[in-house]
């Protein structure tokens, strides 16, 4: 057995609840703002904060909510999210987070599943609750803006609690859910201490300053925003802007008036920030690192993003079911391509897909992980838990990686997704990285379509530049100087946008189906 580490040192993992780590601060700053909503600048401090989570657990525990009770919350990013999550971790229950753009029936799903008995949303999506909870143990729709016909999620303030007493290394605190690429969405428990464990282990990639200030458009839930921004954020006394959505706009506007300090993105929008042309009317200078996570970046794109707007572009890696970071790039360990290095407290394996042998570096196979942020499994899914978690504690994660010499760890591609061209395996994320590299090219996916002859050819979707008037016989000449011979393009499809997740992943079931 092969087994890759962290160069850092091991940290200390606290065995104490979430809310209690998070805000275990606050005292130290109770006057800075925590939350702050971009759109209308409705702020609260961290002693606000802290005062709202503990009255909102309080109105919890009035209500008859139990310890182990769930709680669906369908929301998108506001400074209240926070009081929720955290209100009901202090309540002593869990919070399975929902996508607001999930129709009724998918909210259903996830709402018997994780066997939810309260659902709090916000006005723009109360008629798809309402619909969702028919047949659930939901009887009741709460708002967090207290939309006509639902409760008011907010009115449950009452005198405050304390942490309701919980197992932090059982007791399941957040279920979200992974995206379900294959088969139905799978819930992901993740305990008290998998949350704080996986906070602890990031603390020393991050060279935090004072009064760091972080723009938060990622979804808070998905795990990377509710995390790395929300949870590790708060914890690190930074003051979160929220925004309900991405606007590039509105973004960058809000970079300006509130001097952000941290960039947190995923590929797409690196994207727009090395070529939207209004990236020039503003000022960046604030802005001290973009990080980008969710999907492989190239190394020749965040080099493009990085030198318009003047700082580092780094990337780091993770998933759900790692709470979720295993791989990050600390500051001044920049190294173009790759994710970062393992963090601490974290051992990683690369393994042959093939042959279930060890790896070395420099030699790509599949990704296994093993450390105190490892989901302690699917809810309701024994069968996925053992496919995805083996006896020894090891998570495949199904990517494939190599890790250099530096201790550098680079996301080569999805197992599932490597194109068989001939027998020869072709990453799509390698030649997108390419495509995009391109002036004429704003957008790019790669997929593998079946072919009698070949098995699978690679064809890319690609969204044009303006008025370029590129070919697809000119992308197919450009990778083809690049590439081996067996990498190369074979079909060429322009269209007006990549289908994407709202956490920045490429659907390639989408683009397949239309294929």
């Amino acid at each position: 057995m092969i087994i890759h580490r962290s160069p850092f040192p091991d940290v200390e993992l606290p065995e104490i609840p979430i809310t209690e780590y998070v805000l275990q601060g606050a005292d130290g700053y109770p006057d800075r703002p925590a939350l702050i909503d971009g759109p209308t600048g409705r702020t609260y401090t961290f002693a606000e904060l802290r005062q709202r989570v503990h009255q909102f657990a309080g109105g919890l525990a009035a209500r008859g909510f139990r310890p182990g009770d769930t709680v669906g919350l369908m929301a998108p990013n506001l400074p209240e999210y926070a009081i929720v999550f955290h209100g009901v971790a202090v309540a002593g229950g869990t919070v399975t987070t929902i996508n607001p753009t999930y129709g009724a029936e998918e909210v259903r799903f996830q709402l018997q599943d994780a066997g939810a008995s309260m659902l709090i949303t916000i006005a723009m999506f109360a008629e798809t609750a309402k619909a969702a909870i028919e047949g659930t143990a939901v009887t009741e729709v709460l708002t967090l803006d207290g939309a006509e016909g639902t409760g008011n999620a907010m009115a449950l303030l009452a005198s405050p609690i304390e942490q309701v007493a919980v197992d932090v290394r059982e007791d399941v605190v957040v279920l979200p859910y992974s995206s379900g690429t294959t088969g139905l969405p799978k819930g992901v428990m993740l305990t008290h201490y998998n949350l704080v464990a996986n906070i602890a282990q990031v603390r020393p990639i991050f060279k935090v300053r004072d009064e760091e200030v972080m723009l938060c458009f990622l979804p808070f839930f998905h795990i990377y925003g509710m995390q790395v921004l929300m949870n590790m954020g708060l914890a690190m006394g930074a003051t979160i802007v929220t925004m309900p959505r991405f606007d590039l706009q509105q973004a960058l506007d809000l970079v300006q008036e509130h001097k952000v300090t941290r960039f947190f993105a995923v590929p797409p929008v690196v994207l727009a920030l090395a070529k939207h042309p209004i990236v020039e009317q503003y000022d960046m200078s604030s802005v001290v690192q973009i990080f980008s996570g969710a999907a492989p970046l190239g190394a020749d794109l965040a080099a493009e993003a990085a030198a318009r707007v003047k700082c580092d572009v780094v990337q780091g890696y993770g998933m759900t079911e790692l709470s979720p970071v295993s791989h990050a790039t600390p500051e001044g360990m920049f190294k173009p391509g790759t994710s970062g290095i393992t963090i601490p407290n974290t051992e990683v394996r690369i393994v042959d897909p093939a042959t279930g042998e060890d790896l070395d570096v420099d030699e790509a196979g599949e990704l296994w992980v093993r450390g105190p942020q490892v989901m302690k499994g699917y809810l309701n899914n024994e069968e996925a838990t053992r496919n995805t978690i083996d006896e020894d504690g090891w998570l495949r994660t199904g990517d494939v990686a190599v890790v250099d010499q530096d201790h550098h760890v680079s996301i080569v591609d999805r197992v599932k997704e490597l194109i068989k061209y001939k027998g020869f395996q072709v990453p799509p994320a390698e030649l997108e990285a390419l495509l995009v590299s391109h002036p004429k090219v704003l957008d790019v996916a790669v997929i593998g379509v079946p072919d009698v002859e070949a098995g699978e050819l690679p064809k890319a979707f690609v969204v044009a530049a303006p008025g370029s008037g590129v070919t697809a016989e000119e992308l197919q000449d450009f990778v083809a100087e690049h590439v081996s011979s067996y990498k190369r393009i074979r079909q060429v499809e322009f269209v007006d946008e990549i289908p994407k997740s709202p956490s920045g992943k490429i659907l390639r079931r989408v683009l397949r189906d239309r294929s």
